[in-house]
């Protein structure tokens, strides 16, 4: 079988044709696990030669990257609004690509994918947990980290680490929700973006600047507080 290509980090170099084969493939682990995701299955379900696949992606570790590749480039930033700047234009970014993030991580995608590589752990192997460290997590990472280091640039954010503020603001938004799914627990209703505003929200408390924070409310006892 040919050797795996090198996969970029996002879908942006793909094609259409490309990324519907790898929709294909998500739908084919999702419905019937590992062991439906075999070379002749998916260009079955994708309607492709298996030719192609080899060419496209390489070996099955190959095809497997550039799956989580193309589900971890829908947790992305979406679009400054025009004109926006400041706190206001950056909180949006990070609940944005918060927001995205648990759609992502609650979709039956991404379950599937962790709960073959937790079984995989199990019997001793870390082939897939690689790749979704690599492939998935990593992107989303670095796509957060460069967002928290351009409002440390422009003042909004104080913090000396990047990977420490980034996990942080990751246990903010994700919490339990990802180990709950996992074992089978539902959101119960919750919705991402209002989930993710309130993470940003703590978040700057924890880092922001006091020029964009405000003072911390002033105690007047009996737990009342006044920021007059």
């Amino acid at each position: 079988m040919a050797s795996t290509p090198a996969i970029a980090t996002g879908n942006e170099a793909l094609s259409p044709r490309q990324n519907a084969v790898l929709e294909s493939a998500l739908g084919l682990l999702v419905e019937g696990g590992e062991r439906a995701l075999t070379t002749a299955g998916v260009a079955r379900a994708a309607n492709c030669s298996k030719e192609s696949l080899y060419k496209w992606f390489g070996d099955r570790d190959g095809l497997l990257a550039a799956m989580i590749t193309f589900q971890s480039s829908k947790v992305k930033a979406e679009p400054a609004a025009s004109g926006a700047r400041g706190r206001a234009a950056l909180a949006a970014q990070l609940a944005g690509i918060g927001a995205n993030l648990l759609k992502v991580l609650a979709g039956d995608v991404s379950l599937a994918l962790n709960r073959l590589a937790i079984g995989q752990a199990r019997r001793g192997e870390a082939d897939l947990g690689q790749l979704l460290r690599e492939h998935g997590r990593r992107p989303i990472e670095t796509r957060l980290s460069a967002l928290l280091e351009s409002g440390r640039r422009e003042g909004l954010l104080d913090f000396a680490d990047t990977r420490e503020a980034y996990r942080t603001l990751y246990g903010l938004i994700v919490r339990d929700m990802h180990v709950r799914l996992l074992l089978g627990d539902s959101l119960d209703g919750e919705e991402p973006s209002k989930r993710a505003a309130q993470a940003v929200d703590q978040f700057f408390r924890l880092f922001g600047t006091e020029e964009n924070t405000g003072p911390a409310p002033e105690r007047t006892g009996a737990g009342n507080e006044r920021t007059g």
